[in-house]
């Protein structure tokens, strides 16, 4: 048993590390989640009431139904997106390492660099779309004062963000389909489309449920787009922009645990949130299930 002191010292630090600074907040975050706590007072437990008063928040619903919404409108055309862009570049013979390298480069640049890049560019009065609208004689979008457009902008951003890592993915499978099928395909007369729904999208099932799964967990988690579009300094009736139309959940949390000083409601909310979304993946892993056996 002493013989092998030298392997588990030498793999000790990543656990130290992912215990101190990973483990170590998730588990207190529960104890917190049922105690009231400002950072520098004593913390006092008041079991479920926290819970009790978040499940009667107009504000976490509120942000709920946002995340939900920016969630479907960034998710349904990622992934379509991404299934076309990669069927086409499986199809390209020259440049194919060109194309791979710009179409994922968006998803390793700094999210915020990229939220300030499209809040100039969606400006209401000074945003580039605007003048182009402008300039071809069609009216003017408020994008970042309607609710509506407001979660357009969040969705179009996490959609710009994620095409090109679930192009990837789509990718690999794609190059693992045998050639011979298409070419079968083609004999019998099928074109690009017929051949892309009945052969592309059956194969690559479970893989395009795999995304769908992390599409549902890096989706559901949108803090940094809303934050630096509409600021993390604004008053709690302006955040997430006007009507808070583009507050979601985490956003929500962040602003009641740091800004206002309340931990322990701040705990109860990204654990119910947690729930929620551990929901979502149970129901998505369920449809991945039942892809494989049919």
């Amino acid at each position: 048993m002493l013989s092998f002191w030298p392997q588990y010292l030498a793999i000790s630090p990543f656990y130290i590390v992912f215990t101190v600074f990973m483990l170590w907040p998730v588990i207190y975050s529960l104890y917190l989640a049922f105690h009231r706590w400002d950072g520098l007072g004593d913390i006092t437990f008041v079991g479920f009431q926290q819970f009790r008063f978040l499940f009667k928040d107009p504000v976490f619903w509120l942000s709920v139904r946002n995340t939900l919404v920016i969630w479907v409108l960034s998710t349904v055309p990622m992934l379509f997106g991404a299934l076309v862009l990669a069927t086409l570049l499986n199809s390209v013979r020259r440049f194919k390492g060109f194309y791979r390298i710009a179409l994922f480069l968006p998803n390793v640049t700094s999210i915020v660099a990229v939220a300030i890049f499209f809040s100039a560019v969606f400006s209401n009065n000074f945003g580039l779309v605007n003048a182009i609208l402008h300039m071809v004689g069609l009216p003017e979008v408020p994008w970042l004062s309607n609710p509506w457009t407001i979660k357009v902008v969040i969705a179009m951003l996490m959609t710009w963000q994620w095409t090109g890592y679930n192009m990837i993915i789509y990718l690999a499978g794609l190059q693992a389909i045998p050639g011979e099928v298409y070419e079968a395909a083609k004999i019998d007369g099928a074109g690009p489309i017929r051949t892309f729904f009945r052969i592309t999208v059956p194969i690559l099932k479970p893989i395009i449920l795999f995304t769908i799964i992390i599409s549902t967990i890096n989706g559901l988690q949108s803090f940094s787009e809303p934050q630096v579009l509409f600021g993390s300094n604004a008053a709690n009736a302006n955040l997430g922009g006007p009507g808070q139309a583009g507050l979601t959940t985490l956003l929500y949390f962040y602003q009641s645990a740091f800004a206002n000083n309340d931990y322990g409601y701040g705990a109860a909310i990204v654990w119910t949130f947690f729930l929620f979304i551990l929901v979502l993946v149970i129901i998505n892993w369920r449809l991945v299930q039942r892809g494989k056996k049919s």
